[in-house]
């Protein structure tokens, strides 16, 4: 089986005899299907220890450490989510030989899970095409509701080149999921950098119905702008899973990616897009992806991702509470 089981000692930080930081609050669990079945608000951790499509797609490697550093700091920050909250290690999903196809898999069949049994998931990269496995599980939970699902990608790739051989990679995810689900395929990309992304790319945006804002417009200055066209998206589905690319941050405060640039957006406006999503009541899923820790400086990197993750959970849950 290719999961691994969380390991409790990366959950670590001050002591104190009630619940004040994350690692008090954080209960490792080694079963994926495991639920504690009570009816309170809690998220769903699961690490993505893969770094083959960022192989495929010719990135610098090291991604597939980025869970545990995330971990590590996540278990130092303080408990701020509703009381009866409870937060749960699934552990790590890898990638065997070069088969992330097998990893993908489970991993859409624990997020599947995960929202089937209310949690909210937080997925932890890895490489971007963790966004495949994941969306995939999502998709799947909502067809039985007959729900719209709008995907918001925070990153400064639209992600939406074709296979390489009919695989896919770090940088295809958008493209699969738009291939399999072309009726229902929602896409708002923010921060793309024109840079990065060539004309052709463009187009395949538009050819899949994509909506997104480059860089240059996607900055504190034209917030207006910004919150009018998120809140259309918003209005336009039932609920949204939130892709959060580490490399979509200026490399100033998140140099530790496989690619990165120093024009990406600053983490204050991101989470000021984030507590836009959490209002809306629609956000049910999160990701946090490409940290390579291998080239990160004093844990800048991983310490965002973990501020990430923390901001958007208290946000959702205290609207659950």
């Amino acid at each position: 089986m290719l999961h691994q089981n969380p390991n409790p000692s990366l959950w670590s930080g001050r002591k104190s005899e009630e619940i004040e930081y994350w690692h008090q609050a954080t209960i490792s669990v080694k079963d994926l299907n495991q639920d504690d079945k009570q009816d309170t608000p809690k998220v769903g951790i699961l690490g993505y220890a893969g770094e083959e499509g960022v192989k495929r797609n010719q990135g610098r490697l090291g991604t597939a450490e980025g869970p545990n550093a995330i971990r590590k700091n996540l278990g130092t920050l303080a408990f701020h989510l509703p009381e009866k909250s409870r937060i749960f290690d699934y552990g790590d999903i890898y990638t065997e030989d070069d088969d992330m196809e097998s990893s993908h898999k489970l991993i859409s069949e624990t997020v599947f899970n995960l929202l089937e049994t209310k949690h909210f998931p937080i997925l932890l990269g890895g490489g971007h095409d963790l966004a495949l496995a994941h969306g995939r599980g999502i998709y799947r939970h909502l067809a039985s509701k007959i729900q719209k699902l709008g995907i918001i990608n925070m990153d400064a790739h639209f992600d939406l080149r074709p296979t390489l051989d009919g695989k896919g990679h770090s940088g295809s995810p958008f493209f699969q999921l738009a291939e399999e689900n072309p009726d229902s395929f929602q896409y708002l990309c923010l921060g793309v950098q024109r840079s990065v992304n060539p004309k052709s790319l463009f187009s395949t945006a538009e050819s899949v119905g994509a909506k997104w804002m480059v860089m240059e417009d996607f900055r504190m200055n034209n917030w207006e702008v910004i919150q009018e066209k998120i809140l259309w998206f918003l209005d336009s589905v039932d609920k949204i899973y939130l892709s959060v690319d580490m490399d979509g941050f200026s490399s100033a405060f998140a140099p530790g990616v496989s690619a990165p640039s120093p024009m990406g957006f600053r983490p204050e406006f991101a989470f000021k897009v984030f507590e836009l999503l959490a209002s809306s009541k629609k956000l049910i899923s999160m990701d946090v992806a490409e940290l390579n820790p291998a080239f990160d400086h004093d844990q800048a990197t991983s310490r965002l991702a973990a501020r990430c993750a923390e901001y958007v959970a208290r946000k959702v849950l205290a609207l659950k509470d």
